[in-house]
C-alpha cells in the first residue's frame, strides 16, 4: 500500500511549513554545549541545527562536511586509508581497535546515496575501492563450513587481512553483517560500468546468498535463523560472555552468541537476486518466506530485538535493529497487513526501553544506542527521525513529526566545522558517523524535500540505482542534470531551484502529466519545487534549465 505521491506530498509540505515556521528567525544560542557546538534554539525554544536556521540547508552541510573528512582521511602504517583499519578515530594517534562489523557495508550503503545526491566520482570510487578490497582479504575459504563470507575483523591490526571477529577473534564471523554486505556489492554491480568488476560483485553475492541459505535453520525464541557469531571454519556457534575485573583476560562465558534481529539487508539481498533472476532464486524464496516468518512470529511480537554491535560481549537490547526492521517493514507493507500498528509499537518499544530526556527542554526526545550503552548518538538518532518520517508520510499521522525532525536537528551537533562526527558518550566512531549517519539525511530529504537545500539542484531519490549522475552545467544545451538508471523503467524524484523548460528520456522529450507514457510532473514550493519524472521505458533522462 503506498499513498497517492502528490497527496502525500502535498500533506507533509504543509505539515512541514507549520512545523518550522520559525526556523531561522530570532535564533538563539544557549551557553550548553552538545559534542561540539553550543545549541541554537528558536524563539520556541526547541532545537534547531547549528549550522543555519534552514534544515535543508544545515543537513546538506553537515553531510558534505561527513564526506570530505572520510575522503581526506589520513593513510595508515600499512598504506590503507585509516578507516580501513579502525573503527574510532584518533586524531593524534592510531585507537587500538579494528573495524566494526558492518562498517563497510554502511559506507557503500550512504555512499551510493550520495553518489546519486552529488554526482561526485570520487564517491563512487570509494566504493569501488572499500569492496574490491574487501572481498580480496576477507572471504572464508570455498572449503569453510561457511564459505565465502566475510570475516568483520582483522585480528592483526595492520595486516590488511579481515579473518575473525572482535570480541571471539580468528575464524568467528557476523553472519548478518555479511548479509548486509552482500546485499550492498548487489547495488554496486548496477552501479557498475565495468563489466568484469561488476559480475564480480554479483558473483560474490550470489556466493553470500548461497551460504546464508543453505545454513538458514527455523529459529525459535532463543536461536534466530542464523547465530550472530559463528566460526566459519568449523561451524561452531560463538559465545556470550563477561568480563571481570581484568577485563579481557577475565572472563567467564554465560551463553551462545546464538540471536540477532539484524536481518533487513539479508532480507533485501534475497528479495532482489530473486527479482533479477541471479543465483538459485527458489532456495533465495524459500529462505526469504521462512526468515520473514520468523521475523513475525518472534521479534515482532516479544520485541526482542538483541545484539548488534561487534564491541559487545555479552547480550544487549540495540535500537538499530528493531527501527531498521521498521523501516523495511513501510518498504515492503505488502508483506505486512497490519503494518500501520506494528511499526508505532516499535517506535514506542524504543522510547520506553532506550528513551532519554536529557534534552526536552529543547523540545526534543532522543533514543539511546542500546541497554548496554545508555547514550544518545548521532546515527541513532538521526535513523530514528528519518524512520519516524516515514511513518508520517505513509499514514499522515503527524504527530511524530516535530520530535522526527528534531531528532535530525539533534544529530547535526555530533558533526565539527571539519566533519568529525562524534558519537555523544566522546568517541569517532567511523561506522555510526559516517556510513550510518549520511543515508539518514539523504533519505529523509527524499520523504520530505522540504529538508533538502532550496539553493541547489539534488537527486533525492531514485526507484532505480543510478549507474552515472552528470549535474555538468552545459552551456550551449543548458542542461543541468543527466542520469542513468539501471532499471529500464522506474521514477526519480529531484529537488531543482526551478521548474525545468524540458525533460528528455534517452534523447526524446516528454511531455508534462501525460497519462499512460514516460511523463514528469512539478511540485512547486517556496523557492523551487520538486521535478518527479516517471519511466515506463527508457534509462537516460536529461534536464535542462
Amino acid at each position: 500500500m503506498r499513498l497517492n505521491f502528490k497527496t502525500a506530498m502535498s500533506g507533509i509540505l504543509v505539515i512541514f511549513l507549520n512545523t518550522c515556521y520559525l526556523f531561522g528567525q530570532d535564533r538563539i544560542t544557549t551557553s550548553e554545549k552538545l559534542v561540539f557546538h553550543n545549541i541554537v534554539v528558536g524563539k520556541n525554544g526547541h532545537i534547531e541545527p547549528w549550522y543555519d536556521g534552514s534544515p535543508g540547508v544545515s543537513y546538506d552541510h553537515v553531510i558534505k562536511l561527513v564526506w570530505k573528512f572520510w575522503d581526506t582521511m589520513r593513510s595508515d602504517y600499512n598504506g590503507l586509508p585509516y578507516y580501513m583499519n579502525h573503527s574510532v578515530w584518533e586524531r593524534d594517534e592510531n585507537d587500538s581497535r579494528g573495524i566494526a562489523g558492518d562498517q563497510f557495508a554502511m559506507a557503500l550503503s550512504s555512499w551510493q546515496l550520495l553518489y546519486q545526491y552529488t554526482g561526485n566520482n570520487r564517491v563512487k570510487e570509494n566504493m569501488n575501492f572499500i569492496a574490491d578490497y574487501y572481498l580480496a582479504h576477507s572471504l572464508s575459504k570455498p572449503s569453510d563450513a561457511w564459505p565465502n563470507i566475510p570475516y568483520p575483523y582483522a585480528t592483526s591490526r595492520y595486516s590488511g587481512i579481515y579473518d575473525g571477529d572482535m570480541i571471539l577473534g580468528e575464524n568467528f564471523s557476523q553472519p548478518d553483517k555479511a548479509g548486509s554486505f552482500g546485499y550492498e556489492l548487489l547495488q554496486l554491480y548496477k552501479m557498475s560500468n565495468h563489466k568484469q568488476r561488476g559480475t564480480g560483485y554479483l558473483n560474490a553475492a550470489i556466493e553470500i546468498a548461497n551460504t546464508l541459505a543453505g545454513k538458514c535453520r527455523e529459529g525459535d525464541g532463543d536461536s534466530s535463523p542464523w547465530p550472530f557469531r559463528v566460526n566459519a571454519v568449523n561451524g561452531e556457534i560463538g559465545s556470550l560472555i563477561a568480563y571481570g575485573k581484568n577485563d579481557y583476560k577475565d572472563f567467564t562465558i554465560v551463553g551462545k552468541a546464538d540471536y540477532t534481529t539484524n536481518y533487513s539487508g539479508t532480507l533485501e539481498l534475497f528479495l532482489e537476486l530473486t527479482r533479477l533472476k541471479k543465483g538459485d532464486t527458489h532456495l533465495y524464496q524459500k529462505t526469504f518466506d521462512r526468515v520473514l516468518q520468523w521475523m513475525k512470529q518472534y521479534p515482532l511480537r516479544t520485541n526482542k530485538w538483541g545484539p548488534f554491535f561487534e564491541d559487545m560481549p555479552g547480550w544487549t537490547e540495540t535500537q538499530i535493529n528493531a527501527v531498521t526492521f521498521a523501516q523495511f517493514m513501510m518498504n515492503h507493507p505488502e508483506y505486512f497487513p497490519d503494518w500501520k500498528s506494528q511499526v508505532p509499537r516499535i517506535f514506542n518499544w524504543v522510547y520506553a526501553t532506550l528513551g532519554n530526556d536529557k534534552w526536552l527542554k529543547y523540545g526534543v526526545k532522543t533514543v539511546n544506542e542500546q541497554t548496554a550503552c545508555v547514550e544518545p548518538a548521532n546515527s541513532h538518532n538521526s535513523r530514528q527521525g528519518c524512520a519516524e518520517l516515514l511513518y508520517v508520510k505513509l499514514t499522515g499521522d503527524s504527530s511524530r513529526y516535530d520530535n522526527a525532525i528534531r531528532q535530525l536537528n539533534w544529530a547535526t551537533y555530533a558533526v565539527n566545522f571539519d566533519g568529525e562526527n562524534r558519537f555523544n558518550g566522546g568517541a569517532t566512531w567511523l561506522s555510526d558517523g559516517y556510513g550510518d549517519f549520511v543515508r539518514h539525511y539523504l533519505r529523509a530529504m527524499a520523504i520530505d524535500p522540504a529538508l533538502s537545500n532550496p539553493d541547489e539542484n539534488h537527486i533525492l531519490e531514485s526507484s532505480s540505482v543510478l549507474v552515472e549522475v552528470d549535474y555538468a552545467n552545459e552551456p550551449t544545451e543548458n542542461q543541468i542534470i543527466g542520469c542513468r538508471s539501471f532499471d529500464e523503467n522506474g521514477t526519480e524524484k529531484i529537488r531543482l531551484t526551478a521548474k525545468p523548460s524540458r525533460v528528455l528520456i534517452d534523447n526524446i522529450e516528454i511531455r508534462e502529466n501525460q497519462q499512460g507514457e514516460n511523463t514528469w510532473s512539478w511540485i512547486a514550493m517556496e523557492k523551487g519545487g520538486v521535478l518527479i519524472v516517471k519511466r515506463l521505458s527508457g534509462l537516460v533522462i536529461r534536464i535542462f534549465r
